[in-house]
């Protein structure tokens, strides 16, 4: 543990307000994007009511049918919710963070499911009892007797595959670039669902105004994803064009890579954002790596700290320099701009650290107002230790490392000898109760370690952390 305070004071009244401006205007976001998400259910509901189908409920197999279409517009609306989720736009990454919003984006991917399934089950249900045949004869017919039928049956398919493959005890089997391949028949899905939307029925009918509610709706998804996702990394790389200078050991197993790059102010990155790279070395070019900038980005400098996590990245300690990256980015909340309070508290494990290092560099904060706590099995794990030191001697950040093993049958992020001596939280940060948590590492450690911030007074707006797994 090291305690040591420095640096002149900042704008303490310019800096809280600031803080607070940025809050408020963040939490007015969220809420629009909420209202936006819940709405675009319900604009898809009232639209069909406004075409007539509050009239589709007075026999039996017309009520069937009208709860399948009911169905099938909530669980395509949701479809679209969780593909703009997933686009990275700008606006969502900078109100909710990445992280929350994948977290959102995977919490809907079983309710659209389901009512997809019971979009499927119920027609067959309504045009069987019309046509006084079982739903499985009536599967059959519409497959042979429906010209786009058989496309809605394989898009059906393609989505118990995404959400089965993307079940945590399921995608754990598999490498994460082929669980990443199926995951991207997602637009497969929706492509092959296209065609007996617009053609089976009069649901989608030309001059009705559902007919153009999912027409907008498909091409504000299609234009987000292929700008997003594929034209702006590609100008971001040919503009700043990024190569490799220089990779060096950190710990066995540990490499820092610096890159150096064209007009990289222009990014806007801050330090606890990450990126996502591909390096354009043999064997190497087809792996698409999320690591965060572990120092604060330079005008035209970048610096990773990566470990040797999986085959891919075993293989990055042997990077050349000069070698060229591909890079999409930046990404993440977990940064200033997510800060609710004047107080910092930073808790790093393992890789994790590296993060809450290029936080620590670039963030606002009087001598006193922050905390460093980073968690380690040994001393070979206390990733650019050295360099957070000296950022918290410097800052006038309280540091404390809590090293050991984890006690065995006991639910606590802490090791067993500060269990021991009666530790917890709050022995190291007191002021956590009013301050912005910075929480990252292992998913299960970074679990334990909300849980207790929130046992000791934080709530969720002040919570802000990043997990290491897919």
């Amino acid at each position: 543990m090291s305690t040591r305070l420095l640096q002149q004071p900042v704008r303490s009244s310019a800096v809280e307000h600031r803080i607070r401006n940025r809050f408020r205007v963040r939490m007015l976001r969220t809420d629009f994007l909420t209202v936006l998400c819940w709405g675009s259910v319900a604009a898809a509901l009232a639209l069909f009511l406004a075409d007539g189908g509050a009239r589709k409920f007075a026999t039996i197999p017309d009520a069937l049918t009208s709860i399948g279409i009911v169905a099938g517009l909530v669980g395509t609306d949701l479809v679209f919710v969780m593909l703009l989720l997933a686009a990275r736009l700008p606006f969502i990454d900078h109100t909710i963070g990445h992280d929350k919003a994948m977290a959102f984006h995977k919490k809907l991917g079983k309710p659209s499911l389901y009512f997809l399934l019971a979009h499927g089950a119920f027609l067959l249900l309504g045009y069987g009892a019309a046509a006084k045949m079982n739903p499985l004869a009536e599967a059959v017919d519409l497959w042979n007797t429906v010209g786009d039928m058989p496309l809605a049956f394989i898009s059906m398919a393609l989505f118990i595959a995404v959400v089965v493959s993307s079940l945590v005890a399921v995608r754990r089997k598999f490498p994460y670039e082929f669980w990443y391949a199926i995951h991207l028949l997602t637009y497969a899905a929706v492509l092959t669902a296209l065609p007996h939307q617009f053609s089976v029925g009069s649901l989608f009918a030309e001059g009705t105004w559902q007919r153009w509610y999912w027409i907008g709706l498909y091409v504000i998804t299609g234009s987000a994803l292929v700008i997003f996702r594929v034209i702006a990394p590609i100008d971001l790389t040919l503009r700043h064009k990024l190569t490799v200078s220089r990779v060096t050991l950190e710990a066995p197993g540990v490499v820092n890579i610096e890159m150096t790059g064209l007009d990289l102010a222009s990014l806007q990155a801050e330090g606890g954002q990450f990126f996502i790279w591909r390096f354009l070395a043999p064997r190497l070019w087809w792996h698409a790596h999320p690591f965060s900038l572990s120092a604060a980005p330079g005008a035209n400098s970048l610096r990773i700290t990566v470990r040797d996590l999986g085959r891919g990245s075993a293989k990055l300690a042997g990077l050349r320099p000069g070698t060229r990256v591909v890079v999409q980015g930046p990404y993440g909340l977990f940064t200033e701009r997510a800060r609710s309070r004047r107080r910092l508290v930073m808790i790093g494990a393992g890789i994790g650290i590296t993060p809450i290092r290029s936080l620590l560099e670039r963030s606002a904060f009087d001598p006193g107002e922050a905390a460093v706590v980073l968690r380690s099995g040994s001393d070979e794990h206390l990733y650019l230790y050295d360099e957070i030191y000296n950022l918290c001697a410097s800052r006038g950040a309280r540091l404390y490392v809590a090293m050991g093993q984890r006690a065995r049958g006991v639910d606590s992020w802490l090791p067993e000898e500060a269990l021991r001596a009666g530790y917890e939280l709050r022995s190291y940060a007191p002021e956590v109760a009013d301050a912005d948590v910075y929480v990252c590492g292992p998913r299960n450690w970074a679990d334990l370690v909300v849980r207790d911030a929130k046992l000791a007074g934080a709530s969720d707006e002040q919570i802000h952390y990043e997990r290491f797994d897919w």
